[in-house]
């Protein structure tokens, strides 16, 4: 599996835009973008997703690979401490990828189910 910065490096070459470029689009400086892609800083909540903007990424899928919750995901858990203990016992399972997807599709039929 790749890493944040590779993933993130891909996808800018892939759609042919230079460091410089895509860190002028977003406001920010090529050695920052650079720092990102090389995995030493892992990015902030709004710079991920600017960046999942610019490069046609999913969101969810950035945030996982920098391992944030992000602050919904966050107060979500503050205020549902069960949410915590699930998470702690599939980590104690150690599941694996293909077990976790099943348990997101599941939460999406939830989703769908109640109309969200």
């Amino acid at each position: 599996m790749k890493s944040l910065g590779e993933t993130l490096r891909d996808a800018r070459i892939e759609k042919n835009i230079s460091l410089r470029a895509l860190a002028g689009q977003m406001e920010i400086t090529p050695s920052y973008l650079s720092d990102i892609e090389n995995d030493r800083r892992v990015p902030a909540e709004d710079v991920l997703r600017t960046l999942a903007s610019n490069l046609e990424i999913e969101f969810e899928d950035l945030m996982a690979l920098a391992g944030r919750f992000g602050e919904k995901a966050e107060r979500y858990m503050k205020s549902q401490p069960t949410a915590v203990k699930l998470f702690r016992r599939i980590s104690e399972a150690n599941l694996g990828e293909e077990q976790l997807r099943e348990m997101i599709n599941e939460v999406k039929k939830r989703n769908e189910q109640k109309g969200e």
